[in-house]
């Protein structure tokens, strides 16, 4: 059997008038242990449906913020935002990916907040300003998580996370209550996670989770 081929939404870099298409490798490394073939996605809006119909599954992935006064919110000062061909190159990937539900995807980190905002979930922009102890979700603290998709202690890296699940189920959270990871019941495979699998020690919520969108993408 043919390993899987899985696309990788790649980071957007604007240097002295150049675009780079960058990728921390530790996407790349976690794709292939866990058996699939990683596959760069570049930003080319217009080519989505296109580039989705050469994929067996799709990692979105982290980053900087949602410009969110696309969607309705007021911009937070602490907002640090993506750059905007990033930003539309994800909601292509996002809108073309609705035309096909069968195809497994798993959003990390800002992939998770892009697959909420993308279907109706406000953003909480600055987690200092409804938490306690805003600090102990960013600079890759480790902190624990529970729910139905396992328990234990992950790696993350963020100051905003979504508001409320909308149309998702709930499968984890964070013990201050922060949503953690999310699922639409009526898809096969549409799962983000607000930490950092790639980088996360404990194997059933670190590659246990990168394994879990490749031998979806294998059915």
């Amino acid at each position: 059997m043919s390993r899987p081929i899985i696309g990788i939404s790649c980071n957007v870099k604007e240097e002295n008038g150049k675009t780079f298409y960058i990728l921390h490798s530790a996407y790349v490394n976690s794709v292939k242990e866990a058996g699939g073939v990683p596959f760069l996605i570049p930003h080319n809006p217009e080519l989505a449906a296109e580039m989705l119909d050469a994929l067996d599954g799709v990692l979105l992935t982290g980053g900087d913020d949602i410009d969110v006064r696309e969607f309705g919110q007021t911009l937070h000062a602490k907002a640090d935002l993506m750059p905007p061909l990033r930003q539309r190159g994800e909601f292509a990937l996002l809108h073309a990916l609705d035309q096909r539900p069968t195809l497994p995807v798993l959003g990390i980190c800002l992939g998770m907040q892009l697959m909420g905002v993308h279907n109706g979930c406000p953003l909480i922009q600055h987690l200092h300003d409804v938490i306690a102890d805003g600090d102990r979700h960013v600079g890759n603290k480790i902190h624990s998580i529970s729910g139905a998709i396992g328990a234990g202690p992950v790696t993350s890296s963020h100051h905003q996370a979504l508001a409320s699940a909308g149309p998702f189920e709930t499968i984890a959270l964070s013990d201050d209550g922060v949503l953690e990871a999310i699922a639409l019941a009526n898809r096969p495979f549409y799962v983000g996670v607000q930490w950092h699998p790639e980088r996360t020690q404990d194997q059933e919520l670190g590659l246990g989770i990168i394994k879990k969108l490749v031998n979806a993408a294998q059915k």
